[in-house]
């Protein structure tokens, strides 16, 4: 099928009322149907349409109905659907709270894909509405591309307040015009309840939507998904994922603060494989809500590598699953957060990378103390950073360059620069960590670096000491971070950015044939 270059006319506006906000019937295509129906007889979109982990010829397209259905999907590089490059159906049944993805395969690469879902009902075969949404395949050459990362939506009690303008980190994010999104984990916090009001410390009153599955910590799977379920009320989310592919990893609130594998646990106690029943029901509630891929050797497994063209392969790491379960303390100075298995996996693939620039997208940051994290003070390595000093060597030894650290987790912004002439272990090259986030959550103020890897703060941005801890979305410091990088040069540019989408500080970075990275510039 030969491929049409989608017009470059599209607008946001488009985009916004045919995917999110109009809940109108489509007459389009083979979408359509001759038949009449009442309103209550279709099957409706509940909540909205996302896309993930797409590549350079595939995508996954997620949906959710209101009762059991069969979505279809339908795709085109223009706008009109004129001509259907793809097409693909999946039932939404109740063992998934009528959720429903598909793998779509034999995409055009470096593409503007427009896509639309439909469900009908299983029962009667009667359509229902359909929506349309919006990606980008990764590029089969050196294009000039651009993404987003941060984390932690609709932490500490703080929802959706409509009257203070809901999720508007989405809606900045959104208009930066991404070609993807790493979301690096706490999408819920399944830990924390929503109340009705909370008091703002100027006196005045912060009013949640609320809902029933919000109203209590999560421990039933219907809480965990209502938990998801909650996020698609905010117009802005609907409208970010409906046009920006979204990778997605999880951290500790998609289960409860802090969690580790069998350290974690309720009074339904555990599977016959020793996984505690919370965690199961957590994890199931994250795959049924989240457009990734199945990797297929491991059900429920989150590290993978998603290859978006030459110039980037992104490492999603998962740094909760395979953790011991000690925070990270212990007389005999053993510990692991990544495990044998995903640290062997992640040598292996950097290693076997071609990409001009390897991002590595964890869940938690390195050389930030903390208990829960990897980072214990100064000093040479102890417990878990045994893994991350011999992750690091082994980089150096196998001749990988341009590798950068994003995360999120710290609910502040900062950029931090690992120098082996100012660390305890000095074995390693010198790499970048840049931390962004919350989206949508209280801000705390900047963390303490240790010397373990010599971390430099080039940059932080929080709350201070006078607005206190857990400060509300409202004050404006809610931060996300954007990369660019030049299709010409390979030039990477970060630009660490706040919810009004004002640039806080950005650095280019050259990418490097030799054994040390350069920094060229630096913006503040």
């Amino acid at each position: 099928m030969a491929t049409l270059r989608a017009p470059r006319a599209w607008t946001r506006r488009q985009f916004l009322v045919r995917s999110t906000s109009s809940l109108a019937v489509a007459a389009l295509g083979t979408l359509a149907t001759p038949r009449i129906s009442r309103t209550a007889d279709r099957p409706q979109i509940a909540g909205g349409i996302q896309s993930g982990d797409v590549s350079d010829g595939s995508a996954v397209v997620w949906a959710r109905a209101d009762r059991a259905a069969r979505m279809h999907v339908e795709c085109s590089t223009t706008e009109s659907f004129k001509t259907i490059i793809a097409s693909a159906s999946r039932d939404a049944l109740p063992d998934a709270d009528f959720t429903s993805k598909l793998l779509l395969d034999d995409l055009p690469p470096g593409q503007d894909i427009f896509y639309r879902v439909r469900f009908d009902d299983i029962a009667t075969g009667i359509a229902g509405e359909s929506r349309t949404g919006h990606f980008r395949t990764a590029p089969a050459s050196g294009r000039s591309i651009s993404f987003l990362w941060s984390g932690d939506t609709a932490g500490q009690g703080w929802g959706i307040d409509v009257a203070r303008g809901g999720y508007r980190s989405y809606r900045t994010m959104l208009d930066n015009r991404p070609d993807f999104f790493i979301h690096s984990g706490d999408h819920i916090y399944a830990d924390c309840t929503i109340p009705s009001e909370q008091k703002l410390p100027n006196g005045q009153i912060w009013r949640n939507i609320v809902t029933e599955e919000k109203a209590e910590v999560a421990h039933t799977l219907v809480q965990f998904r209502g938990n998801y379920r909650y996020n698609h009320l905010d117009e802005h989310f609907r409208a970010f994922h409906a046009n920006v592919p979204m990778f997605a990893q999880w951290d500790d609130h998609e289960v409860t603060n802090d969690w580790s594998p069998s350290g974690s646990y309720d009074d339904a106690g555990f599977e016959d494989d020793g996984t505690t029943r919370l965690v199961a029901r957590a994890r199931r509630a994250f795959f049924d809500f989240m457009p990734i891929r199945d990797i297929g050797a491991r059900q429920g497994r989150v590290y993978r590598k998603i290859a978006y063209g030459p110039l980037l392969d992104v490492f999603m790491i998962d740094m909760r699953s395979y953790r011991d379960d000690s925070w990270n303390k212990g007389e005999d100075h053993r510990g692991w957060i990544l495990g044998a298995e995903q640290l062997a996996w992640l040598k292996r693939e950097l290693a076997a990378s071609r990409a001009t620039w390897k991002v590595i997208a964890a869940d938690l940051p390195i050389g930030l103390i903390s208990l829960d994290a990897v980072a214990l003070g100064d000093g040479p390595p102890d417990r878990r950073e045994h893994e991350i000093a011999d992750l690091l060597s082994s980089i150096k030894r196998d001749g990988i360059r341009n590798i950068v650290w994003l995360t999120a987790d710290m609910h502040y912004t900062a950029a931090h620069y690992y120098d082996p002439g100012k660390a305890q272990f000095q074995d390693f090259e010198p790499f970048w960590e840049f931390v962004s986030g919350p989206l949508h959550a209280g801000t705390w103020g900047t963390g303490e670096l240790d010397n373990t890897f010599g971390p430099v703060a080039m940059y932080q941005n929080g709350c201070s000491e006078a607005q206190g801890e857990n400060l509300a979305p409202c004050f404006g410091l809610q931060f996300f971070g954007r990369v660019d990088i030049d299709g010409a040069s390979g030039v990477m540019t970060v630009t660490l950015k706040d919810v009004d989408n004002r640039d806080l500080w950005s650095v280019d970075i050259v990418p490097q044939p030799q054994a040390r990275p350069a920094v060229v510039a630096q913006h503040s």
